[in-house]
């Protein structure tokens, strides 16, 4: 399976980026994982850095699944049979600090949340990375997930 996880903004806390390196790791097995970061905008005005954000994402033109605090809340293995249903392919969207705009959200073809709790960006990433490692082990029985 090929994911593409895009992001807004580089992963600065290194703690956080090792993490990210295992999880990648363990996820070789199970599929062909990129990232795309998005570049984030440095402006006061969160509107206007929104939108010029939602510009960058758009240029992408691919369809997505956003995680959004709003979305969908799923279990592990509610996750796993979405990631299942999807097939060969798929492309999640996590948002900056302040998320993504309207925009960006009314063109997801699906919401999902993480949780009901709020995370950072980054801490975000490596959530869903785990999330995504452990929703493969549900799908081939390995154990991981109890």
């Amino acid at each position: 399976m090929k994911i593409q996880l895009i992001w807004v903004g580089k992963t600065k806390e290194p703690f956080i980026h090792e993490g990210l390196q295992k999880y990648l790791k363990l996820l070789q097995s199970y599929a062909d994982v990129s990232i795309t970061e998005v570049r984030e905008e440095k402006v006061k005005d969160i509107s206007r850095m929104l939108g010029k954000e939602s510009e960058r994402i758009q240029d992408l033109k691919t369809p997505y699944i956003l995680l959004d605090e709003k979305g969908e809340p799923l279990e592990s293995v509610e996750f796993a049979k979405l990631i299942e249903k999807l097939g060969s392919s798929a492309t999640f969207l996590l948002g900056g600090a302040y998320g993504v705009s309207g925009d960006v959200k009314a063109r997801a073809i699906k919401k999902i949340s993480l949780s009901s709790m709020t995370f950072t960006h980054e801490m975000s990433r490596l959530v869903f990375l785990e999330q995504l490692y452990r929703a493969f082990t549900i799908l081939q029985k390995r154990g991981y997930h109890h």
